[in-house]
């Protein structure tokens, strides 16, 4: 895009926040805004020197570019008055294409590590050559040389379908979104089409059957630890220090790899990471080195040590996520008992995945389960946490008046996980801790 000044409608959205940085870095004006509520993704921000206004017409001035959040209509009074002054109005999509078509892009997409992923790429990339990137997390970097651009492809609502990128990496499909989605078939077909707008490959996790039946226009690259898989992991060691292993392209050795991250899935994400740039003639060498200095992103098995306690917090919030995560713990401190405290996020999505995250959560070795965090409006067919907990041996209730619960436990990782507001547990917890 050609430097501009640019205003968001809901400039705190987490892609929104991500894609208003890009562009301030590239050298445009970028101003926008928002509600008066503090959010994770203000601070960033305000930092960059990216002003954040209260919602008024009166903000619009001619000659602007306006985005327009996916969370705002057409009938909010700023969309109305930009098309009143007849400025160009984007969505979000339609602004993030843009900057997938002007580079060699990559969208990552996937019903879970879709962010870890994009947040892995962005950082082995962007330690070797120029690159750009979008995380659905609130992060964003421009860089006005880039040869690359990373960015999220979220299905939800099927916005990954405005992106005709070079690449796609495909994590996995699996029946997330119930309030938009029909069924897991009408799923797959969204990630067909998307395949089907991808210009020169695939690289797809060879253990997903959905993705395995991929019927698109250029090549699918399969990652895994299966012979049948084009990347592999081989020679696997999972230690309390991360994952080493070597990576092979057919019968192609490409290196030995170590990765200071946790859990199964991180190896599959990082094999998707060298795949992409072995296609791209990218040095093995520095990708090895770029591998092995990442160390997470916000909110995917973030750590703190609060007493004699590894506190860890999570936004696992569907069963394959929390068998991940409680999978990673497991790696990490294998002689400490794993204590889950999962907050359900809203009564449909319980309702709808009750069974399999009792199967997950009872992988961990005590199970608190706290109250729901949706509205009491949507509650489908009166379901409740305790329901949950009777799914789940060992495990019982927890709320903000029970924290001291967790306080009988000592020498143990204590993992938070869910969508909504479990971060206020975690924080009484670590008062509670610091008394």
């Amino acid at each position: 895009m050609d430097k501009q000044t640019y205003y968001f409608i809901g400039i705190k959205g987490t892609g929104m926040a991500s894609l208003a940085r890009i562009l301030h870095d590239k050298g445009n004006q970028v101003l926008g805004s928002d509600i008066e509520k503090e959010t994770f993704t203000q601070g960033p921000l305000l930092k960059n020197g990216i002003k954040i206004l209260p919602f008024d017409p009166a903000n619009l001035k001619p000659g602007m570019i306006v985005i327009q959040g996916n969370a705002f209509g057409d009938d909010h009074p700023e969309v109305k008055r930009a098309h009143e002054l007849g400025l160009t109005v984007m969505s979000y999509p339609e602004a993030v294409e843009w900057e997938v078509t002007s580079h060699t892009s990559i969208g990552i997409a996937g019903a879970h590590g879709k962010t870890s992923t994009t947040a892995l790429l962005a950082h082995v990339l962007d330690g070797v050559e120029p690159t750009s990137y979008l995380i659905g997390d609130g992060v964003g970097k421009g860089n006005a040389k880039d040869r690359f651009f990373v960015f999220e492809a979220d299905e939800y609502r099927d916005h990954f379908l405005a992106y005709h990128p070079d690449y796609a990496i495909m994590t996995n499909i699996d029946f997330d979104h119930p309030d938009f989605f029909k069924d897991i078939n009408d799923v797959c077909d969204s990630f067909e089409t998307y395949g089907k707008q991808v210009k020169k490959a695939i690289f797809a996790w060879g253990d997903d059957k959905n993705l395995r039946q991929l019927n698109v226009n250029v090549p699918v690259y399969y990652y895994g630890t299966n012979e049948n898989d084009d990347f592999r992991a081989e020679n696997i060691q999972r230690t309390p220090a991360g994952s080493t292993y070597d990576a092979y392209f057919k019968d192609q050795k490409l290196g030995t790899f170590t990765i200071h991250l946790y859990g199964e899935h991180s190896i599959l994400n990082s094999l998707a990471v060298i795949a992409v740039a072995y296609m791209e003639h990218v040095d093995m060498a520095d990708i090895k080195r770029e591998l092995a200095n990442f160390t997470g992103v916000k909110r995917r098995f973030s750590e703190t040590d609060v007493a004699d306690e590894k506190v860890i917090d999570d936004y696992a919030h569907h069963p394959s996520e929390i068998k991940a995560t409680i999978d990673a713990a497991r790696q990490k401190y294998p002689d400490r008992q794993v204590i889950a405290v999962f907050q359900p996020h809203t009564y449909s999505r319980l309702a709808a995945y009750i069974d399999g995250f009792a199967e997950s959560l009872s992988r961990a070795d005590k199970v608190f389960v706290t109250p729901i965090f949706g509205s009491i409006r949507e509650q489908a067919g009166h379901i409740s946490s305790e329901d949950l907990e009777a799914k789940i041996p060992n495990s019982e209730g927890i709320d903000m008046d029970t924290m001291t619960k967790l306080l009988h436990y000592h020498d143990a990782v204590i993992v938070f996980m869910g969508a909504g507001d479990v971060e206020k547990y975690e924080d009484k917890y670590k008062e509670l801790l610091n008394k």
